[in-house]
């Protein structure tokens, strides 16, 4: 299927979003774009407009707050448009001893990661259903195939959204709708630094292009793949983590991340 109409990314303003944007610009979308920086929206907005001569709104959010996303939803309804793809990339990650992080971010983490996503996921669904169309593309991680001690709380939102984009790929798949998750590994992002891994060997030498991230994701949505990991490094690598026992994986990661830890 070769994917149509206006697109909502999430998570916009930096990282993997932009590259996102970017390529449904340069495809003839028209854009919606949200996150909490609207200075940065506008201006990638206005960008993408130039560019391509599409239609681009930006809408500001903290996707992390309670009630943004219907206050999203309220103001994409007001400026008549709708939603026909969903890229629900909005997400970040934070390294460190679990019982030491605060536990007002650990909370911002999982709303963010998890609940704005399921929250979306269900406001554009039915009208997809409806019309017998529509794709939606959930940001997971090679993370969400291991648990991953010092990043206990990410590693497991990463599985949650897994494991609900597979379940809800078979529950929509008989009504003309995609749903794929997309899971890249170490990726030439801001989400190092903003996890506080920027000096990590991982994403030092085997950082990935995001631009290649992002149409591997959009490649994958558009053949309605229920997961696509991006990368044949991080195919390898998850099919590793299935295989061998979970004691080992716990402890191999484990020590992995303590070696990225400040």
């Amino acid at each position: 299927m070769k994917l149509s109409g206006t697109a909502l990314v999430t998570g916009a303003s930096a990282g993997l979003g932009v590259h996102f944007a970017r390529a449904l610009a340069a495809g003839g979308h028209d854009l919606i774009l949200t996150a909490r920086r609207g200075d940065r929206l506008e201006a990638l907005a206005a960008d993408l407009r130039a560019r391509h001569g599409i239609a681009a709104t930006a809408i500001a959010a903290d996707l992390a707050e309670a009630g943004a996303v219907d206050m999203l939803m309220a103001g994409i309804d007001r400026r008549g448009l709708a939603v026909d793809i969903l890229i629900n990339n909005a997400g970040f990650g934070a390294s460190g001893a679990f019982a030491e992080q605060d536990r007002a971010m650990l909370a911002r983490m999982v709303d963010c990661n998890c609940r704005a996503l399921v929250e979306l996921c269900h406001a554009v669904l039915p009208g997809m259903i409806r019309m017998r169309a529509g794709a939606i593309l959930n940001l997971a991680s090679t993370a969400a195939f291991q648990p991953g001690p010092w990043m206990s709380a990410y590693y497991a939102s990463k599985a949650f959204v897994l494991h609900f984009s597979e379940g809800l790929h078979e529950e929509v798949k008989q009504h003309g709708v995609h749903v794929s998750a997309l899971c890249p590994g170490p990726t030439r992002t801001d989400f190092a630094a903003v996890a506080g891994m920027g000096d990590s060997a991982p994403f030092k030498h085997f950082a990935a292009d995001p631009r290649a991230v992002a149409r591997d994701g959009l490649k994958a949505l558009a053949a309605n793949e229920a997961v696509r990991i991006s990368g044949l490094r991080n195919r390898i690598m998850a099919a590793s983590a299935r295989l061998a026992p979970r004691f080992a994986v716990r402890r191999l990661v484990a020590s992995l991340q303590r070696t990225r830890l400040p």
